[in-house]
């Protein structure tokens, strides 16, 4: 086999590297009996439920402007090739390449770990960032609907959260955003790459096209939030 990588349609990554903790390492070799191209065979998504027991990430960065987030899933079907998650599947000792965005884990229990973490004596209310690893609103999200069960927590408990994403599946949750909106509560960003749509297909194969993200950004902006630009939610509730 030449072993050289090959363009699998609908994907970012063209190869499966191996991840930084792995202590063996393998090679393609062409040994000459076969010289044929590798096989662009399509590669089926797997999802797998995470049996996470808490759903609230912490931070103590300076660089980040909140201490507290939650990733409904981890990896991410968009297959942004650019994506700074991707060395964070070396923790399931998986590959930052096509691993990343072909196998993915949920956490089908989420709402109901944040519901009592909320609901702990000792906790302090502040923003929190939804999707901040990976994309809430990737396409396993139409069916399993996590974050929008999460949405439904927060919004009960008048909770401050962000979101940023690519999807236009966020045009779905408009009426609970909208709801969080009327009390100051949600801070909706909508991340465009590129103007150009062929761009886009190359670097971010899964996500909504640019003009559909910028169609969203305006129907967010409808409920009384400002999307696309940086600015927290009150949290002095």
């Amino acid at each position: 086999m030449s072993g050289r990588p090959v363009t699998r349609r609908g994907r970012g990554a063209r190869s499966n590297p191996h991840n930084r903790f792995q202590q063996w390492r393998r090679e393609p070799f062409d040994d000459g009996w076969d010289s044929e191209e590798v096989s662009a065979a399509k590669i089926e998504t797997q999802l797998t439920p995470d049996p996470s027991r808490s759903v609230v990430g912490r931070n103590d960065s300076p660089d980040v402007p909140f201490d507290r987030s939650i990733n409904p899933y981890r990896g991410c079907e968009h297959g942004c090739i650019y994506c700074f998650a991707r060395p964070t599947h070396a923790y399931l000792d998986l590959s930052p390449g096509l691993d990343f965005e072909t196998r993915l884990f949920y956490k089908p229990d989420a709402a109901r770990l944040l519901r009592e973490e909320l609901m702990r004596p000792s906790y302090r209310c502040d923003l929190i960032g939804i999707g901040t690893n990976t994309d809430a609103y990737q396409p396993a999200e139409r069916n399993l609907g996590i974050t929008r069960e999460l949405l439904s927590v927060l919004n009960a408990c008048k909770h401050p959260a962000g979101l940023i994403t690519k999807s236009a599946l966020i045009e779905r949750d408009i009426d609970i955003l909208t709801e969080m909106a009327r009390d100051d509560l949600v801070q909706v960003q909508i991340s465009p790459t590129t103007l150009r749509p062929e761009i886009s297909r190359a670097l971010e194969p899964r996500a909504a096209a640019p003009p559909s993200r910028y169609r969203k950004s305006r129907q967010c902006r409808d409920t009384g939030r400002p999307a696309g630009r940086a600015r927290h939610p009150r949290t002095d509730r």
